[in-house]
């Protein structure tokens, strides 16, 4: 079993990962008013998460997330997406919501509200970027279950405000948040966390695991 710190990965071989691979995910502003700057650096912060092989995650909404999708697709990475419908039909009338992209849509059947835990948690690391009251509430859940949280600065929203926030609750839960308004200093940031926090204790966890799972009783 290898270790590859250089991505964060532990592997068998090139073709069967023996961890699955780092998931990120990208939640912010799925409407009103978005700069095309800032679309622009969420799509380079899609098409970054892909070049590095991890596994991108978005409430499969229209927006800032869809733009980092299309940036993720550009340089073939793997995306899925986390739906309010019930199913494929729902997720087009109700929700009106995007297919272009995904390798995967998880339906939850949740509302919009709803799905946002189950979101964060299919999450290692999150990253807001603009974002408004929706964006707000799947902040709330990565800050109250501890996550690694990257905020890209500069992409307006609730995002300017986040440290602000974080100070008024007055509440240590052991996310920890990092901030920057470059995509790939971003991620290495958020690399760093990770391979200090999360994988050591996943690869003692997988040290006595079998792999394939235990047949019930």
């Amino acid at each position: 079993m290898q270790q590859d710190t250089g991505r964060n990965r532990i592997e068998t071989s090139e073709c069967e990962p023996l961890f699955p691979r780092m998931t990120v995910g990208v939640m912010g502003s799925a409407g009103g008013v978005m700069a095309p700057e800032v679309r622009a650096l969420v799509r380079r912060l899609g098409q970054e998460i892909a070049s590095r092989g991890y596994v991108l995650v978005t409430g499969a909404c229209p927006g800032l997330p869809q733009d980092a999708v299309i940036g993720a697709k550009e340089n073939c990475g793997v995306v899925v997406g986390v739906s309010p419908a019930l199913n494929i039909e729902e997720h087009v009338r109700k929700y009106r919501s995007p297919t272009r992209g995904y390798d995967a849509i998880i339906y939850t059947g949740s509302g919009l509200m709803g799905r946002e835990i189950e979101n964060i948690r299919s999450c290692d690391v999150v990253i807001f970027a603009g974002g408004r009251s929706g964006t707000l509430g799947e902040f709330a859940i990565a800050y109250d279950e501890g996550k690694i949280i990257g905020v890209l600065s500069g992409s307006g929203g609730i995002t300017e405000h986040l440290q602000t926030i974080v100070g008024m609750v007055n509440k240590d839960t052991s996310a920890v948040l990092r901030h920057d308004s470059d995509p790939a200093r971003l991620l290495d940031k958020l690399e760093e966390v990770y391979g200090q926090r999360i994988l050591p204790a996943n690869t003692r966890l997988l040290a006595s695991h079998n792999p394939d799972g235990e047949p019930e009783k």
